[in-house]
């Protein structure tokens, strides 16, 4: 069915959707719903559309922040696609207890790249937080991050961040499940800070800026800026040595909101994609997917090359790493660069504390 087409038929449910967000955020605002204060401050990274817009590495370089800053975190997220229900606790900022499987591929990442962070699944974020302060009251973060959480308001929180994809901002102006939009735009008004990720036009950026303006918030800019490319091979994939490579040609393979995106990074990194095979955002990789995608480059002589995300989706399952060994596969990491508004965002952070 085409997407405009779609768009039309749905919008019944997605005008029912706003008016509910509506009425929810209205309860919450009068305070006829309460959210629950926790005792170590909170920083919500959230977004307003679904999937794609940077929040994940964002939480990643919030806490990598802190971290420099001799300040121990803990990060509480959904968990989104994990095999698992309920509060998990995934590292205890000492031990990787669970992997993607049961805590969810970002998650496993986030708690890869920050081994002394405190990490928690909990569809709840309430819960999640009542964990840590239960089974590591000796050794309590001093602040805790939650990844995906602007309409979880069970929770208070003492930063609100919400991140924007500049290159779909407002999810086609239409509400779930006719667009893209979690809530109506109003509910910016709630957030503390907008950053405007993944600019690639100044001009287009500036334009959205001047539309976010009624949400009376300060907006920063972000570009996504690709790290280094990884062999899965290597044992640094575990998170050690980042290793750098030259130019490429690849076969770029991801279940990701936004291939578009990942297949301009990777030109930034120097990688040419010849090819692409790309699956929806979390949908778990089968064996034949994997064979094939390896099959395809051996043919044409590329490397595959993915998202860091994907690869600890495929790395806990040892069937399918099995596949990609000898193949020369890489995992791209990337970061967000904050250059134009870093400054205001580490304020902002260290004022919390």
């Amino acid at each position: 069915m085409p997407d405009k087409l779609a768009s039309i038929l749905l919008a019944p449910a997605g005008l029912l959707y706003g008016v509910i967000m509506s009425v929810r955020n209205a309860l919450y605002d009068s305070g006829l719903f309460r959210s629950w204060r926790s005792p170590i401050p909170v920083i919500s990274v959230g977004n307003i559309t679904t999937g794609g817009t940077g929040k994940t590495p964002l939480t990643d370089w919030i806490v990598k922040f802190y971290h420099r800053c001799g300040k121990k975190t803990a990060i509480v997220s959904r968990g989104y696609g994990r095999s698992t229900k309920g509060p998990l606790l995934v590292s205890d900022g000492k031990t990787l207890l669970v992997g993607s499987r049961e805590a969810g591929d970002e998650v496993a990442m986030l708690a890869a790249r920050n081994p002394a962070s405190i990490v928690v699944v909990a569809e709840n974020r309430r819960e999640g937080v009542e964990l840590i302060l239960r089974e590591l009251a000796g050794s309590l973060p001093e602040v805790i991050v939650l990844d995906d959480a602007f309409q979880h308001r069970r929770i208070a929180r003492d930063l609100d961040i919400v991140v924007i994809n500049a290159e779909e901002p407002f999810g086609r102006g239409r509400m779930l499940p006719a667009g893209r939009l979690r809530e109506p735009l109003r509910g910016l008004r709630r957030a503390d800070l907008i950053i405007l990720n993944k600019v690639t036009d100044e001009h287009e950026a500036h334009g959205i800026v001047e539309k976010l303006k009624p949400a009376g918030k300060p907006v920063i800019l972000s570009r996504t800026r690709p790290g280094k490319l990884v062999p899965v091979d290597s044992e640094t994939a575990a998170g050690g040595e980042k290793i750098e490579e030259g130019p490429l040609r690849a076969l770029a393979f991801a279940g990701i909101a936004a291939p578009d995106g990942f297949v301009r990074t990777l030109g930034d990194a120097n990688v040419q994609v010849v090819k692409s095979s790309f699956f929806r955002d979390h949908q778990p990789f089968t064996a034949d997917s994997l064979r094939s995608v390896v099959s395809d480059s051996k043919r044409l002589g590329l490397i595959p090359v993915t998202t860091e995300k994907d690869w600890f989706r495929i790395r806990d399952d040892r069937e399918l790493r099995r596949i990609l060994e000898g193949s020369g596969c890489r995992f791209l990491q990337i970061e967000p660069d904050l250059s134009e508004g870093s400054s205001l965002l580490e304020k902002m952070l260290r004022d919390l504390l």
